[in-house]
């Protein structure tokens, strides 16, 4: 039993996807779950969706979303130049989906909202695959994962039910399996109590590979990449990066942590249990070997590993009435980023003041600062960026951010942690709240 994930690298064009039925073809290891994400820069673009219509600004939305359809249709034409009237209709029903939401009366929150409209590209990036699968005559499933991935109804980053994922599992793919050898399903989805779509956070179909590893106790689960393997850093951001062959579990979670966005914080924990590799190679060249993270720590050192977060925001919190931020002010400001689901990525005490760097989300900065305002003046910054070093090298860093000004700074014996901010960044100004 193995598990292979393809992320939106792999999907975004006719070129790809045809790699990608070459692996699946050349692949003869059954039985084999596939996980999909949805195209490449779709949930960017539905992302979009939600905002104009949640925002009442419909026919952007609109448009929108007609050229998310458009973009999935010229690629089915390339797939199927005779046509496929089968899949258009699966196609133009999601759409329908979206659109009767955008134009009735919303009742969903923001989050809530989120996560039916997001969730749409996988279930087209599935359907779209299924059939490529159909038409090289590759025997599998096609599988709602709503139907098996159960979760709780916290949107944007529900946690697992286990314990129905697994009645499910076991109920419903197993067979499937057995039948075909083979199962296609969709990442990053899920299903709250109430049967409203949910989802397991941003790349959260790497969560979703490695929970089927867990529960079908895989004998590996496969990340397919558009990079050699696991990098030292985001080879977007930083030239001459080195790839990684093999790494600890313990230090993938680390960067993770750390908001790497090569692996979801998530994955780790489910394989580990099991002992399962995870492996991340490429679909670019399948021959390439990759990376193996598995439970033995590599006898070779790890080079400097560069996790650098953008869209960053720096909220300082002081108390009105200059008394300390003891354990009791503490408990407050912690139990408010609870409740809102933001995640703090830095952090540092000061006598009267609590500062932290967290993802610039807008709405939750302003929910958050609604909640505290009472108690504390609060001022942020913006155009921040998070730069995280694992097992820094003397002076490595330097040249890097030589363009940048250094607002925190902390390290540890095996982290360097910096909010920077670009010089041409530096003239925005402190907002301060009243």
């Amino acid at each position: 039993m193995k598990i292979f994930k393809f992320g939106g690298a792999s999907l975004q064009n006719y070129s790809r996807i045809q790699l990608v039925m070459d692996i699946l073809q050349t692949t003869p290891h059954r039985p084999l779950v596939v996980v999909v994400s949805a195209m490449g820069k779709t949930t960017n673009a539905l992302e979009k969706v939600v905002e104009y219509g949640y925002h009442q600004q419909v026919d952007l939305a609109l448009q929108m979303l007609d050229d998310i359809v458009a973009r999935h249709v010229e690629i089915v034409h390339e797939i199927f130049p005779d046509g496929n009237v089968h899949l258009m209709q699966q196609i133009q029903a999601q759409a329908d989906l979206i659109r009767n939401m955008l134009t009735d009366s919303c009742t969903y929150s923001y989050d809530a909202w989120y996560d039916q409209v997001v969730s749409t590209g996988e279930i087209l990036s599935s359907l779209i695959i299924s059939a490529c699968m159909q038409q090289l005559h590759m025997p599998h499933s096609w599988i709602d994962a709503r139907t098996i991935i159960h979760t709780d109804a916290r949107y944007r980053e529900a946690e697992l039910n286990w314990t129905q994922t697994r009645q499910a599992i076991t109920e419903k793919l197993i067979p499937m399996l057995q039948q075909t050898g083979c199962v296609l399903t969709q990442g990053f989805i899920g299903r709250a109590p109430d049967g409203s779509t949910t989802t397991l956070g941003r790349e959260g179909s790497d969560y979703t590979a490695a929970i089927l590893g867990n529960i079908l106790n895989a004998e590996s689960v496969t990340i397919w990449k558009d990079v050699p393997g696991l990098q030292n850093a985001d080879p977007k951001l930083i030239p001459n990066t080195r790839t990684i062959p093999v790494i600890s579990y313990r230090e993938v979670i680390e960067m993770a942590y750390y908001g790497a966005q090569v692996i979801h914080p998530r994955t780790i924990q489910p394989l580990q249990q099991k002992n399962i590799p995870l492996l991340v190679k490429c679909f670019l060249d399948k021959q390439l070997p990759g990376t193996r993270i598995h439970q033995q720590i590599s006898d070779e050192p790890l080079p400097p590993i560069m996790v650098w977060k953008k869209n960053q925001v720096w909220v300082e919190f002081t108390t009105r009435d200059f008394s300390f931020v003891t354990e009791h002010r503490i408990s407050k400001l912690y139990d408010v980023f609870h409740q809102l689901h933001i995640k703090i990525n830095l952090m540092q005490n000061g006598a009267i003041s609590f500062s932290c760097c967290m993802d610039h989300q807008p709405e939750k900065l302003n929910r958050l600062i609604h909640d505290l305002q009472h108690d504390f003046d609060i001022q942020y910054r913006e155009g921040i960026e998070l730069l995280t070093i694992r097992h820094p090298q003397n002076g490595w860093h330097h040249d890097m951010i030589r363009d940048y000004l250094v607002w925190v700074e902390q390290r540890s014996p095996n982290t360097l942690q910096m909010v920077i901010q670009h010089a041409s960044q530096a003239s925005i100004p402190v907002v301060p709240v009243h």
